[in-house]
């Protein structure tokens, strides 16, 4: 959500609660976040003076109270929303606008943080802009209904009269003078009507070509622009991207052409049969019949685009392992499809499998090999009549096998991409219609060790494909600007806190390999980025960026939403730029170099030397928490730059238990302890040691000016008291 963007950077979270405390909502935009920014960002905007703009807010405030009555059917959470009800002491009207310019403020944020966003107004403005069209469709559409309908009557009438004509033509040898004048008239007024008959049937032509060129801009925006931007949202989200979700309003798009594109296909349809049966010769009609293979073709575009997955597998997918899909089909209940419940099957395809189908554009009879043995691979289509969604969900389905390719040079299993294929028939008016829709590319492991890897095959996939490419195209490299944006994204999503500019610094020093900030358009490769490992490492950037994220994800939340802990930054500048001028006793804490998944303290003894603990990894964090190591260390005293040590991370210690005695035995604990400093407390039973020389091994070498390390044989103890 856009307010989960907000939550990612403490001062934009104190703006925005600040803001919303004035009316004592901050609650309610924080439970409710989804709902109100869908609410709010999908509708047409409407100025506070228009007429409607009170209508609209009531709807609102209406359906917001809605959802916080239906929150949860726990009886203490209901009586926390009715509270939260109670408390609200706007009118509809203000409450509304005080949400709306919210999410102003939020995106105004955003937007100038990111480099790639939605924009709320430009938003508006196209489905605004989409709505006319569609609406322009229609009237047009029903005037050439009238048209079509007349002309059908003037050619009734035209027949009618040649066969008036016909007959007097076997009476002319009998006829009067008067008779043949009466006849030679009514010659000249068929030839008459034939000419505008002739006429109107050109004028319906060129109003049908007209109307099929509106269509075809209406639905290339629709389906080129706004339904595959959506399809392209929803692989940037697989990154942790913001997620515009507005697929009911796309649906309400596709249903009103669908409309459209039927009428006009019978109005031209019914024009041809007219023609075809009339004794009469008209024009050319080659433009009509054009016309209409045009328009057929377009609706069967349209029909097939309309078929998507809405929620998509896990895209890196471990055999043996259940998950869910859904895919939907955004006709809604136009067709009558819905009334025939269609199947729908799932299988899954190589890379150069989906790249075959899709030259194919559309599906044979036959269908294509499996690559896999999915089970519970058939559902059922419903049409829910609430929510007009016409979807099949797949709750239970599981890789048994996967059919692997044979690799290619150092390619691994972890960079080999499949993809689900979902498809079904149906028949609409003796027409059978075959559709079909390919998940975004899924990664297919066997073991949890393959993920780092596998998620860096589709974290770039994701960041990177474009909206139309032949399955699974990326570049090989990308600039440091676009990288950034996407490692960011992730890091934030997985976290819960965006890196900070000192932090990107790092990570660009890092992938390049210097200590030189590489300039925003150098282009880094997807070998430099998952391939090579970095210099005197045995792993490579990703797997260093992958681990940390995960145990900052694991371990580190709380402290790291809360900005307690620097993270990415050149071990250099915290001993020579940072901590060289702090008092005894401040620390900071920063992600190793040199551990997959460590994080390490930095401090400064009372010789004014910068030290840096030996990093914990996982293992150690699972033991005892971060913010209870640092509560025990008693010469870390103030968290970079002057914050006090307890007020830092007090919310994080673990609560204190009473002494008790368990089955007559006295309660142990575990507390971390820095052989060679005395804390103020001592244990008699543990050893002291001096600190010796870094382990050039260890982090990066050794800076003059007291940057030392603990070797291995100097880690950090535990006393058991």
């Amino acid at each position: 959500t856009l307010y989960g963007q907000i939550h990612c950077r403490p001062e934009w979270l104190q703006i925005m609660n600040a803001y919303y405390a004035e009316k004592s909502l901050s609650q309610i935009r924080y439970l409710f976040a989804r709902w109100i920014e869908e609410k709010i960002m999908s509708e047409k905007q409407i100025m506070e003076n228009d007429n409607s703009f009170e209508q609209a807010a009531v709807a609102f405030f209406e359906g917001l109270q809605l959802e916080i009555r239906n929150f949860s059917a726990d009886l203490m959470l209901k009586v926390h929303m009715e509270e939260l009800l109670k408390a609200i002491n706007q009118s509809p009207i203000e409450f509304y606008i005080h949400l709306r310019n919210g999410i102003k403020k939020e995106l105004q944020l955003v937007n100038g943080y990111k480099e790639v966003n939605f924009v709320y107004e430009n938003q508006t403005s196209e489905s605004v802009k989409i709505g006319g069209m569609i609406q322009d469709l229609h009237q047009s559409i029903n005037y050439c209904n009238t048209e079509v309908h007349k002309f059908r009557m003037d050619c009734e009438h035209l027949h009618l009269q040649l066969n008036d004509y016909n007959r007097s033509q076997t009476l002319t040898m009998n006829m009067t003078a008067q008779q043949r004048e009466a006849q030679l008239a009514l010659k000249m007024k068929l030839e008459e009507d034939y000419v505008k008959v002739n006429t109107h049937k050109g004028v319906l032509t060129s109003n049908f070509k007209s109307i099929a060129a509106k269509y075809d801009e209406v639905q290339r925006i629709v389906i080129d622009t706004e339904l595959k931007g959506w399809q392209r949202g929803q692989a940037l989200a697989g990154n942790g991207a913001p997620f515009r979700d507005n697929l009911d309003e796309i649906q309400s798009w596709i249903e009103k052409l669908v409309e459209i594109i039927c009428n006009l296909r019978n109005q031209v349809n019914s024009m041809l049969t007219i023609i075809t049966q009339s004794t009469f010769s008209f024009n050319d009609s080659s433009e009509l019949n054009d016309l209409f293979q045009h328009v057929k073709h377009e609706q069967e575009r349209l029909i097939l685009s309309a078929f998507i997955v809405e929620k998509q597998p896990p895209q890196v997918m471990k055999t043996n392992t259940r998950f869910t899909a859904t895919v939907r089909w955004l006709i809604g209940h136009q067709l009558g499809i819905s009334m025939t419940s269609p199947k729908v099957e799932c299988i899954i395809l190589s890379e150069a499998q989906a790249q075959r189908h899709c030259a194919q554009r559309q599906m044979n009879d036959s269908t294509p090999h499996s690559s896999g043995e999915i089970l519970n691979n058939c559902s059922d289509m419903e049409y829910q009549q609430q929510t007009r969604h016409f979807s099949a969900n797949f709750r239970n389905m599981q890789l048994k096998r996967i059919k692997r390719a044979e690799k290619k040079g150092t390619e691994s299993v972890m960079d080999e991409k499949f993809s689900l294929l979902f498809y079904t028939t149906s028949v609409v008016n003796d027409y059978r219609i075959r559709a079909w829709t390919l998940s975004l590319p899924v990664v297919v492991i066997v073991h949890g060790n393959q993920e780092p890897q596998s998620w860096a095959t589709i974290t770039w996939d994701n960041a990177f494909s474009e909206i139309n490419r032949e399955p699974f195209k990326v570049p090989d490299q990308v600039t440091w600007s676009q990288l950034s944006y996407a490692l960011n994204t992730k890091f934030c999503s997985s976290t819960g806190r965006q890196l900070t500019d000192e932090n990107m610094q790092f990570l660009c020093e890092k992938i390049f390999r210097g200590d030189v900030l590489g300039d925003q358009k150098e282009y880094i490769s997807w070998a430099q980025f998952c391939k090579e490992p970095l210099p005197d490492r045995t792993f490579t950037f990703w797997d260093w960026f992958f681990a940390i994220m995960k145990l900052t994800r694991e371990h580190l939340s709380g402290p790291w939403r809360e900005g307690r802990i620097v993270g990415f930054i050149n071990k250099r500048k915290v001993t020579d730029e940072i901590l060289n001028q702090c008092p005894e006793g401040t620390f900071l804490l920063r992600f190793s170099d040199s551990e997959l998944g460590g994080i390490t303290i930095a401090w400064v003894d009372e010789r004014s030397q910068v030290f840096m603990l030996q990093p914990w990894t996982s293992k150690d964090l699972s033991v005892r928490s971060l913010a209870d190591r640092i509560q025990d260390l008693q010469h870390l005293r103030f968290l970079y730059p002057n914050m006090n040590k307890d007020e830092a991370f007090q919310k994080f210690y673990s609560p204190v238990a009473e002494e008790s005695r368990v089955n007559g035995y006295v309660r142990n604990i575990i507390r971390a302890h820095v052989p060679g400093i005395t804390p103020t407390y001592s244990y008699p039973s543990t050893p002291q040691h001096n600190m010796q020389s870094p382990d050039p091994s260890r982090e990066m070498p050794p800076i003059s000016g007291g940057d030392a390390l603990f070797a291995d044989n100097t880690a950090i103890d535990f006393d058991f008291l």
